[in-house]
């Protein structure tokens, strides 16, 4: 079991960036959530998301109230926003900054923005190659079949793939998100400093996702390659 040993050093080490990235941005998000979460804002989030998305002509998607923390997403497949408690009900910036957020995938949704589409085409390819990717890959190792570790290392191009394909899905929806704030006078020029900083630190978890999901295809080229050449 040496061989795995080395496998999980190496493995670790060529990730640690991403996940010095992660840890960094996971306490940048807890840190500016928490201030921008007391700073009051003029509506909730729920009310700021519904503004948002009448705007826009899309007075047919409903929002609801979900329970747990930061589990705020659109569903594109029954039209439907849903706010965790403390972004639905919070008059907070931190609050209208997530919701109009979400509500900007929801905007996407209707425009037919296409790295949105594709994205939800990949989801089911994304669950699959990051449940089964890994499991195929070390038993290929294990019992030295280069095949299996090559297809491994396929399902889990999937997964790589789904990342940077999200990565300007989230940008963007953000991006939507801090003009209709503005554009509807939900938040004014100082409130948008801290909407901006929540937007911003979310921003960078999704990055670390994507670099890390990188360094992984990279190394897990990297040894089924050498494997092939022993």
């Amino acid at each position: 079991m040496m061989f795995l040993d080395s496998y999980y050093l190496y493995y670790i080490l060529m990730v640690s960036p991403a996940l010095l990235l992660a840890f960094w941005a996971q306490m940048r998000v807890h840190a500016t959530y928490a201030e921008a979460q007391q700073l009051p804002a003029s509506l909730s989030g729920a009310a700021a998301a519904r503004h948002v998305l009448d705007s826009a002509g899309l007075r047919d998607v409903e929002i609801e109230q979900v329970p747990g923390q930061l589990t705020d997403h659109y569903d594109p497949r029954d039209k439907v926003l849903r706010l965790s408690q403390d972004v639905y009900q919070s008059r907070s910036l931190a609050a209208i900054g997530i919701a109009a957020h979400e509500a900007g995938h929801a905007i996407q949704d209707a425009h037919g923005y296409a790295p949105l589409a594709i994205r939800n085409a990949a989801v089911p390819v994304a669950n699959f190659g990051s449940g089964f990717s890994m499991v195929l890959f070390i038993l290929g190792l294990l019992v030295q079949v280069p095949a299996l570790m090559w297809g491994g290392i396929l399902l889990f191009g999937g997964v790589v793939f789904f990342q940077l394909v999200n990565l300007p899905v989230e940008f963007n929806a953000s991006s939507r998100a801090k003009d209709q704030l503005t554009v509807l006078g939900i938040a004014n020029r100082e409130e948008m400093v801290y909407v901006n900083r929540v937007l911003n630190a979310a921003a960078w978890t999704y990055v670390a996702g994507t670099l890390h999901a990188v360094l992984t295809l990279l190394y897990l080229v990297a040894r089924a390659g050498g494997q092939s050449r022993d």
